[in-house]
């Protein structure tokens, strides 16, 4: 299993710009597919973006265009470069393997979009 731990979140203006990272221990981190998931309290947790091993990516309709999932195999390290920020999108953010693995959850990175 890959072990996250993920930082960069904090407080910013609606129309700001964030960049999540997670660090993945774990010598499987290239050959599985990583996502980004965001939750709000007493909601579900959403998956945000997913990138598989080869690179092919996909988004939520509500992030696309404004998100970019990328990573580094080398590094074992997964972004989420976050730009024109909306106050729906504050939430704890997560990284985890994509379908998720309940041992994988780390703390979250909080974001909060709030002027």
């Amino acid at each position: 299993q890959v072990q996250p731990v993920e930082s960069g979140g904090g407080l910013v203006q609606p129309g700001g710009s964030l960049r999540l990272s997670c660090a993945a221990s774990g010598s499987i981190f290239s050959i599985v597919a990583m996502g980004w998931y965001r939750q709000v309290p007493g909601k579900q947790r959403e998956l945000v973006a997913v990138i598989s091993s080869g690179g092919s990516i996909s988004y939520v309709p509500s992030v696309l265009g404004r998100f970019t999932i990328s990573r580094d195999n080398a590094k074992n390290t997964l972004t989420l470069q976050m730009n024109s920020l909306k106050p729906e999108d504050t939430a704890v953010y997560y990284c985890n393997q994509a379908p998720p693995r309940d041992g994988s959850w780390g703390q979250g990175t909080q974001v909060t979009v709030s002027s």
